[in-house]
């Protein structure tokens, strides 16, 4: 989980740690493979996946919502070719007003 917090930490000052800690049980086998525990962030197939299950389900965003965060969050990471899944989903939660949804 550690790993992941510092990741997270690249772009949230404090974290919430119990949002990290519910992310990665979220996503539980997507982060064994490293491939999986990627977002493909220029693949608008893997977005609007995100964006339907992830954002939709679990933030419970409006599509136009899900949208707005995911192009906030891709902007955010811009200079990230690597964008881990969790500090993803984590921004997400973040610019969308949604982390009461993680760390209830």
């Amino acid at each position: 989980m550690s790993r992941y917090l510092e990741n997270v930490k690249k772009y949230v000052d404090s974290p919430n740690e119990t949002a990290v800690e519910a992310l990665v049980g979220h996503l539980g086998l997507a982060l064994d493979s490293h491939d999986s525990s990627m977002v493909a962030a220029t693949d608008p197939d893997e977005l609007a996946r995100i964006k339907s299950g992830y954002c939709s389900t679990t933030l419970d965003l409006t599509p136009e919502e899900a949208e707005k965060a995911i192009t906030a969050v891709c902007e955010k990471m811009a200079g990230d070719t690597a964008k881990c899944r969790v500090t993803f989903y984590y921004l997400l939660a973040d610019v969308s007003g949604s982390m009461h949804r993680l760390a209830a």
